[in-house]
């Protein structure tokens, strides 16, 4: 499934109403948030980490990402282009630590 395939499936279930941004950007802290609290409880609560679960709420996510980029007129695939073209630009060789923290002007 491509990113376009999936957005176009997922965006069925959107609500017509409202502004879908504003939806998109709640969502994600919400569903963000989620994950966090299944790290945390695991981490310091003694609560077994659930894989299928995280998994699940990660879909969520994605759903509230594909939301955002179709109010903003973009489909899944060009985003995913633009992240691996900034990331290509930034770590040419991989990941390095120094260009981490000494990006170009403008890299963001």
């Amino acid at each position: 499934m491509t990113g376009n395939e999936y957005q176009k499936e997922s965006m069925r279930t959107m609500n017509a109403q409202g502004n879908h941004l504003e939806n998109a950007v709640l969502g994600l802290c919400g569903e963000s948030g989620e994950c966090a609290d299944m790290i945390k409880k695991a981490m310091f609560q003694g609560q077994t980490f659930d894989e299928v679960h995280f998994a699940k709420e990660l879909g969520d996510i994605l759903w509230y990402i594909a939301l955002g980029a179709y109010a903003m007129g973009y489909d899944l695939d060009t985003i995913m282009q633009m992240n691996v073209d900034k990331l290509r630009k930034r770590y040419p060789d991989g990941f390095e630590v120094e260009r981490s923290k000494n990006r170009e002007e403008g890299d963001i």
